[in-house]
């Protein structure tokens, strides 16, 4: 079982001069980009939108007794909606590595939240940009180690998401509100008004740009809502004023994304692309304790558990020229099947994908019925480990005094109120000892197997708050003057 602290070695890039290699080489990869979108008769763009924190019942489509979705509600009626749907893990970071390279995230050096994802990767954006679309990120990144209230990305972060194949980028380092600070490639630009509208906007002139342009894009929509601190307008909290004031505030925030996610889709239609545009939206992580009504429906556990109110999240699909009948799915997918499904949609080589992948291509489910996942999917985090097979499921509970397994029927028990352990035996060996074999696999790739040079490479960084980055240091002084910034500096300060 992988429940001790793991041994991290982070990598390094070495530049050397350009050569005639290297001209030849780019050269190569440009003529083989341009052949790849030859050879696709028509080549779909694709936009990823994730949501920060939103839990499985956090949606009208779900029934949610006071929160109304119509946006996500019309788009759901109109492409294929996942009911059994899992972020690769209960924390932000590595759900957001596990999309960039379809593995899981221990795989990645992603142990948890506010790790750097290792520059040894190969991710989504880095293959699509090489096959000739645009690819661009907006809004939370939290992939360069850095932790505390998210702050504009420097330019000469090690990982920015122009390290990882993004050619333009307006981000954050992690979760953002109202009025945020953002960074356009480094350059710092201080938005007003919601944090989800604007980002939406923002990544709506990157894709008028680029269709104009006739070329296709990834676009990356990462919003920070409906993480806490919770910030929403008066006019999107008067719904909820009858509940508690985090409640009334987190309700707004998804009010406000959902309208975005209105402003999105009619853009897409604007332009005359949306028939042809796949639009996969999702949540990072389950949903918040503490919340009224509950985040997480009726399912168990919350935000940071391998139960199901941690892992499972609301997702859609839409892409309307190829998903022509809509349909609700009790397949179980996940994150890491994002960027399979993209390479198989867009015909990207095998070799774009690290291996050993974690994820399968759900290209073929958007117009058939699935029944039984064949490759199991695992989830890492917190010292816990946890194995999905259809409809059984497999924890283990490493990180406390008392190690146990649970396993549970979600079919038959989807609240997994009765462990059914001990009663199945053979089912509880079958699934330990594949647990124990993926997990054997994980830690190969933790201690760098995957990659080419058999080991991974010196020089990334450890989790840290940006707090203590030199070159933030400038602007403490304003900054101070900022709700989500002022506490954790002054705390700073009265530290020295």
């Amino acid at each position: 079982m992988i429940h001790r602290s793991a041994t991290r070695h982070f990598s390094s890039i070495v530049f050397s001069r350009p050569s005639l290699l290297v001209v030849l080489g780019s050269t190569l990869q440009l003529l083989n980009g341009v052949a790849q979108l030859a050879a696709a008769e028509n080549p779909p763009n694709i936009v990823l939108v994730m949501a920060d924190d939103q839990g499985w019942g956090q949606t009208g489509y779900y029934n949610n007794p006071v929160l109304k979705t119509p946006h996500l509600d019309a788009m759901a009626a109109n492409g294929l909606r996942f009911d059994r749907y899992y972020a690769a893990a209960p924390v932000c970071s590595p759900t957001r590595a596990s999309v960039l390279t379809g593995r899981t995230n221990l795989r990645t050096g992603v142990l948890s939240h506010g790790y750097a994802l290792r520059r040894q990767e190969k991710t989504i954006a880095t293959a699509l940009k090489k096959a000739g679309y645009a690819t661009g990120h907006f809004g939370k990144w939290h992939l360069n180690g850095l932790r505390g209230p998210g702050v504009p990305v420097l330019a000469e972060d090690s990982h920015n998401p122009g390290v990882f194949g993004f050619d333009e980028w307006l981000s954050v380092t992690n979760f953002f509100d109202r009025d945020p600070i953002m960074s356009r490639k480094g350059e710092f630009i201080e938005f007003k008004g919601d944090s989800s509208e604007i980002i939406v906007d923002e990544a709506l002139k990157f894709i008028g740009d680029q269709t104009k342009a006739g070329k296709p894009f990834l676009t990356v929509i990462w919003y920070g809502t409906p993480h806490n601190p919770f910030m929403a307008s008066d006019e999107d909290t008067q719904a909820f004023a009858h509940l508690d004031r985090d409640s009334r505030d987190q309700h707004g925030e998804l009010v406000a994304m959902d309208r975005s996610i209105g402003t999105l889709r009619k853009g897409l239609r604007d332009l005359q692309i949306a028939d042809n545009t796949l639009v996969w939206f999702t949540s990072d992580n389950g949903g918040l304790p503490k919340i009224t009504p509950s985040t997480v429906g009726d399912l168990r556990g919350f935000k940071g558990s391998l139960y199901e109110g941690g892992l499972r999240v609301p997702a859609i699909v839409e892409w309307p020229a190829h998903i022509t009948k809509p349909r609700i799915t009790e397949f179980p997918a996940v994150a890491m099947d994002i960027f399979p499904t993209v390479a198989e949609i867009v015909g990207l080589p095998d070799s774009t994908m690290l291996k050993p992948q974690d994820g399968i291509s759900l290209k073929g489910l958007f117009t058939e019925n699935w029944l039984k996942r064949e490759q199991p999917i695992s989830f890492s985090c917190f010292g816990n480990s946890a194995l999905l097979d259809n409809n059984f499921k497999l924890l283990w509970n490493g990180s406390g005094q008392k190690k146990s397994f649970e396993l549970y029927d979600l079919t038959a028990d989807p609240q997994e109120s009765k462990n059914l352990y001990e009663s199945h035996p053979e089912v509880a060996a079958r699934m330990t000892a594949l647990l124990e074999l993926r997990n054997r696999s994980i830690e190969n790739s933790l201690a760098g197997k995957d990659y080419p040079e058999g080991r991974v490479n010196d020089g990334e960084p450890e989790p840290r708050f940006w707090m203590t980055v030199e070159a933030y240091h400038p602007y403490f002084a304003e900054w101070r003057k900022r709700p989500e910034y002022a506490s954790r500096l002054k705390a700073k300060q009265a530290s020295k």
